[in-house]
């Protein structure tokens, strides 16, 4: 079969973006370019070469016949037909103007300027391939940063367990939890201000991955000293009554200001509204308000139970049907593979996975 057209603007278009493709092709054409000068200069005059339409796949061609001295060898090598090798070869004498190859016995022998691109051709070809291959990454060894534009539920749920897993397997990597902006995270992956965004899952652009994490359902928190549910005769465990939840003073997590979530919506599908007196921006400040308030909050249940015995919270069941929150990964489609990014993202992938235990299954 005949390989795919090589040339200095396609090389590389499938797989990286339009600057580095330019960049590459650059260089591409100058290393061929300084290649066939050198060999012209030691062989002779030579029709020019038209390196804005010359197919350097053909190269790899001419690298294997060199190797191989048989179209039916450097066949095997490159995975193609004897005939396929043969019209390669007949396009290379065209575009270089030189026979390249003369019949001997059942073999073929390279031209004086055949010859004389063996070295330098074979060497440019193993510099490409070693430039067009995936970096290696050693964690171990790593500096790099890694930013994550995320809640506050994960400076509690997330960065103690990844400082301990950094310490021992990437010590000189550095991660960074910066806080959600409102309304312009995922634009904040685009301008290369975070390398992944921790949120709930959305309709994402095209230009983004993403990877489920865990669904995170809601609970209601009280003081254990709560007085208003004291009286009601509650015990932590309990289901609020729907009354009592709706006139009791809530706390709202929004870094937006807004006054309504997920638990608003919940409750207008049973034809209810609860009474918002405050919203804060960190999970940290409604917990701690509601621990010496006679508020209460809805929060993520892993939270709730991560933070109950020492802020001294009550945990209780709301009073309504409210769907778990699917937590995600999202990232900007450019790294996804990038090795270090790749490790980064399975590294907390790993962490928040644990925190799915008894919710649903997640999605594949």
């Amino acid at each position: 079969m005949t390989p795919e057209p090589f040339t200095s603007s396609n090389i590389v278009s499938s797989t990286i973006g339009a600057k580095e493709t330019k960049a590459l092709s650059l260089l591409l054409s100058v290393a061929v370019f300084d290649l066939f000068e050198k060999s012209f200069d030691r062989i002779g005059p030579i029709a020019e070469v038209n390196f804005g339409t010359f197919d350097l796949n053909l190269l790899r061609v001419l690298d294997a016949l060199l190797r191989e001295g048989s179209t039916v060898k450097a066949g095997e090598r490159l995975g193609m037909s004897q005939s396929a090798v043969s019209g390669a070869l007949a396009r290379l004498r065209h575009a270089l103007d030189d026979e390249l190859f003369v019949r001997h016995g059942q073999g073929l022998r390279p031209t004086d300027y055949a010859v004389s691109l063996s070295l330098p051709l074979h060497a440019e070809l193993t510099r490409l391939e070693a430039l067009l291959a995936p970096p290696a990454f050693d964690p171990a060894a790593s500096a790099s940063n890694f930013k994550m534009a995320a809640s506050d539920f994960f400076a509690e749920m997330l960065m103690p367990v990844l400082a301990r897993q950094l310490r021992s397997r990437a010590p000189h990597m550095c991660a960074q939890l910066v806080d959600v902006v409102p309304y312009s995270y995922i634009d904040s992956l685009e301008r290369y201000e975070a390398d992944m965004a921790l949120i709930p899952s959305a309709t994402f652009p095209d230009w983004t991955d993403c990877r489920p994490l865990f669904y995170s359902s809601f609970v209601a928190v009280a003081a254990r000293d709560n007085r208003v549910i004291a009286r009601s005769g509650l015990k932590p465990g309990a289901e609020l009554p729907m009354d009592l939840f709706c006139e009791m003073g809530h706390v709202l997590f929004s870094p937006e200001g807004k006054l309504q979530a997920m638990g608003d919506a919940a409750l207008a599908r049973v034809g209810r509204r609860r009474n918002v007196v405050m919203t804060l921006p960190v999970f940290s400040g409604v917990c701690r308000v509601i621990a010496e308030s006679e508020l209460i909050a809805l929060i993520p249940r892993q939270l709730a139970e991560h933070l109950a015995p020492s802020m001294g919270l009550g945990i209780y069941k709301p009073p309504m049907p409210m769907d778990p929150a699917l937590i995600v990964a999202v990232w900007h489609k450019r790294s996804t593979n990038n090795p270090a990014h790749r490790w980064m993202r399975d590294l907390v992938a790993d962490v928040m996975m644990a925190l799915n235990e008894g919710e649903q299954p997640l999605p594949v």
